[in-house]
C-alpha cells in the first residue's frame, strides 16, 4: 500500500476504536442544543470530537473515553460561520491581525480575494502571494483563497493558481470580460482545466442582458454584485448562488437586499452572506457574520435559514459541505455556542474542536511575521503644484452666476449615488461649497506617477467635512492614485506630498504640519500592525479630523476614503 493508503487505514481504524471506547476522543461537547441545518430543527444532545472532526452525535457516554469534557450550559451549538467573499486588503489588517478581530465573532472560515495586494505588488506579485499565504494553516480560521481574476497580469494569476490555499479564480473585471479580453480568456481556461471555482463579479448595473450570459456560460461559480431586488432576481434566474454582501458603510444596501428577499419570497437556499469589504473597527464594534445573521432575522428572515446563509449554503456552494457548514459526523469541529439563534452572541468559538475564542476575546494567538512584505516609498509628486488642485468648473452658465462641478459621495451608499454633476452658485469667481443645505469639502483625485500631463480630477465631497486642514490617502491598485480632502489647495498639496513619502498611508495635516499618520507599509494596502495598533491608528486619524470640524459616523474615515477607489475605478475616474 502507498503511504497515503496506510495513513487513511490508520485513521479509519482509529475512528472505529474511538466509537467503541478503545481509544480516547479529544473532546465531548455536552449539554447543548444542536442546530441541524439539514432538517432545520434543534435537538438537545452532545458532540464527540476526534482528530479535529466530529465523529459522533449523542454518543453513549458510558462506553467512550475522552480527554476533555466541555459543558455547553444548554447553549445553542451552530456551525462555525463562513464569510463567502471577503477582500483581504479591505480591512487593512494582515491575516493574523484580522483573526484577532474576526474569529471572536464566530467566523471560522473565509473565502478570500487578494487581488488588490497582488496588483499593488506588480512584478513582485508572485512573491507577495507566497508571503501572504505563508503559514496559512497556522491561522485560527480556515482560509480558502482565489487567484486574481482582475487587476493582475495573467502570468501572475497562473502561478498563484498553483499555490495553497488557492481554490480558484477571483472576480473578473466586467469592463474587460465584456469586451473579450485575451488575458481573461486564459485565466478562465486555466481554472476550468483545474476544475476550480470562479468568483463572479457580474456588473448587473453596467452590462446588457446579452452580455450577462457570458459568466454563467463559462462556468462562473457565484455572483456577489447585486444591489437591489431586480438584480437578485436576474442573478438567481441565471443560476448563480448569490452573495448578499455587507460592505464598507453599506448598511443601506444590505437592508435593501434583505427586504427584497423577504418581500419577494426568494428561496433562501439561493443565498450566502458575505462582507466583501469590512473594517476591523466594525468587526470589533458591531461584529461580522454574527451581526449580519442578526440583521437578517431583524429584517424578517427565519433565524435558522439566516444561519444557513452564513454556513451550510456557502459550504454546499463550494462543494465543501462534506467538510464544513454543519454539525454532523465527518465535518470539522468548527462550532459556535450562542445563547440565541435570532441574535447571534458567540460566547464560545471552536475550530477543529479547539476552543479559540470566548466572550468576544481571542484565546489562541498566532504570530506570523509579515515584515518581508513591507515596501519603501517611490515618490511621484515632486512637481505637483497647488494650482493643479483648484476645483475644475465643468461648465459655466451664460450669465456667469453658476457653474457645474462634480459631487462625489462615499461608496457605501451604493454605486448609483457615487457621483453626479451639479450646478452651484459662483461668488467672486468661486464656487459656493454648499449643496442642499449641506456644507461640503473639496476632493482631489491625483495620479501618483505622471507620464506627461498628470491626471487630476477635482470636485466636492459629501463623505468627510473639515473646516480647515486636509486629509489624504493612497491606493495602488489597479492604478496608483491619491485622494485628498480639504478646503485649500496649498494645504491639500502639502498633505499629498507627505503621503507620497510612504509606500501607502493616510495622513491628516493642519497649517502644513502633520497631525496624525497611519502608515500602510505592506505594498501600500496593509498595515504591519497588531489589531490594537491598527484600531488606535485609525482612531487617531478620526480624532485629528474631529478637531478640524468633521463629525464621523460608521466606518473610520480611513476606510471611507479607501473605499472611494473602488468606485473611482468603476466609473473610470482613473487612467
Amino acid at each position: 500500500m502507498t503511504e497515503t493508503q496506510v495513513t487513511q487505514l490508520e485513521k479509519v481504524r482509529a475512528i472505529f476504536d474511538v466509537l467503541h471506547g478503545q481509544k480516547e476522543a479529544d473532546l465531548l461537547l455536552k449539554n447543548v442544543n444542536i442546530l441541524d441545518v439539514h432538517g432545520e430543527t434543534v435537538y438537545y444532545g452532545s458532540l464527540l470530537v476526534y482528530d479535529k472532526r466530529i465523529v459522533a452525535l449523542n454518543p453513549d457516554e458510558a462506553s467512550i473515553k475522552v480527554k476533555e469534557v466541555f459543558d455547553g450550559q444548554g447553549l445553542y451549538a451552530i456551525p462555525g460561520l463562513i464569510d463567502a467573499h471577503i477582500h483581504f486588503e479591505s480591512q487593512l489588517a494582515h491575516p493574523t491581525a484580522l483573526a484577532e478581530a474576526m474569529v471572536p465573532c464566530g467566523t471560522t472560515t473565509i473565502f478570500a480575494e487578494c487581488l488588490d495586494l497582488l496588483s499593488a505588488a506588480g512584478d513582485d506579485g508572485v512573491r507577495a502571494a507566497q508571503n501572504l499565504f505563508r503559514d496559512y494553516d497556522k491561522l485560527p480560521y480556515r482560509l480558502f483563497a482565489f487567484a486574481p481574476g482582475k487587476k493582475v497580469a495573467a502570468a501572475v494569476t497562473k502561478e498563484v493558481l498553483e499555490m495553497e490555499p488557492v481554490i480558484g479564480l477571483g472576480e473578473f473585471e466586467h469592463f474587460t470580460y465584456s469586451k473579450g479580453d485575451e488575458d481573461d480568456f486564459h485565466k478562465a481556461a486555466w481554472v476550468r482545466k483545474q476544475g476550480g471555482f470562479m468568483n463572479g463579479h457580474w456588473g448587473l448595473t453596467a452590462l446588457s442582458d446579452m452580455t450577462l450570459n457570458y459568466l454563467p456560460a463559462i462556468g462562473v461559480s457565484n455572483n456577489h454584485d447585486v444591489w437591489n431586488g431586480d438584480d437578485i432576481e436576474k442573478s438567481i434566474r441565471y443560476g448563480f448562488p448569490t452573495h448578499i454582501k455587507f460592505g464598507v458603510g453599506s448598511s443601506e444596501v444590505i437592508k435593501t437586499l434583505l427586504r427584497s428577499i423577504v418581500d419577494r419570497k426568494f428561496p433562501t437556499e439561493n443565498f450566502m452572506l458575505c462582507t466583501d469589504n469590512i473594517s476591523v473597527e466594525r468587526l470589533l464594534t458591531m461584529g461580522h457574520m454574527d451581526w449580519i445573521i442578526s440583521l437578517c432575522t431583524e429584517m424578517g428572515i427565519n433565524p435558522i435559514k439566516a444561519i444557513k446563509m452564513a454556513s451550510y449554503n456557502t459550504a454546499k456552494s463550494f462543494n465543501m459541505d462534506d467538510q464544513i457548514g454543519s454539525l454532523t459526523p465527518g465535518r470539522f469541529a468548527d462550532i459556535v455556542l450562542t445563547d440565541s439563534l435570532s441574535t447571534i452572541n458567540p460566547l464560545y468559538v471552536f475550530k477543529d474542536g479547539e476552543l479559540i475564542a470566548q466572550n468576544k476575546q481571542m484565546l489562541k494567538h498566532v504570530e506570523i511575521d509579515y515584515s518581508e512584505m513591507c515596501t519603501e516609498a517611490v515618490e511621484g509628486l515632486a512637481d505637483l503644484t497647488p494650482e493643479q488642485l483648484d476645483i475644475e468648473l465643468l461648465e459655466v452658465s451664460e450669465d456667469g452666476s453658476q457653474a457645474k462641478v462634480y459631487l462625489f459621495d462615499v461608496y457605501g451608499r451604493g454605486h448609483a449615488k457615487f457621483y453626479q454633476e451639479i450646478w452651484l452658485p459662483l461668488k467672486d469667481g468661486q464656487i459656493v461649497q454648499q449643496y442642499e443645505g449641506e456644507k461640503l469639502s473639496r476632493l482631489a483625485v491625483v495620479q501618483r506617477y505622471a507620464d506627461g500631463e498628470r491626471h487630476i480630477v477635482t470636485g466636492l465631497f459629501k463623505g468627510v467635512y473639515i473646516e480647515s486642514g486636509a486629509v489624504a490617502t493612497f491606493w495602488p491598485a489597479p492604478y496608483p492614485y491619491f485622494v485628498a480632502v480639504g478646503q485649500d489647495s496649498e494645504e491639500m498639496c502639502y498633505c499629498l506630498n507627505e503621503v507620497d513619502k510612504y509606500s501607502g498611508a493616510c495622513i491628516v495635516t493642519e497649517n502644513k504640519e502633520k497631525q496624525s499618520v497611519m502608515p500602510l507599509e505592506i505594498y501600500g494596502v496593509m498595515a504591519n500592525m497588531t489589531v490594537e495598533e491598527l484600531t488606535a491608528s485609525a482612531s487617531s486619524i478620526d480624532q485629528a479630523l474631529e478637531k478640524l470640524g468633521n463629525h464621523n459616523e460608521g466606518e473610520p474615515v480611513v476606510n471611507k476614503l479607501l473605499s472611494l477607489f473602488i468606485s473611482l475605478h468603476r466609473f473610470r475616474f482613473m487612467k
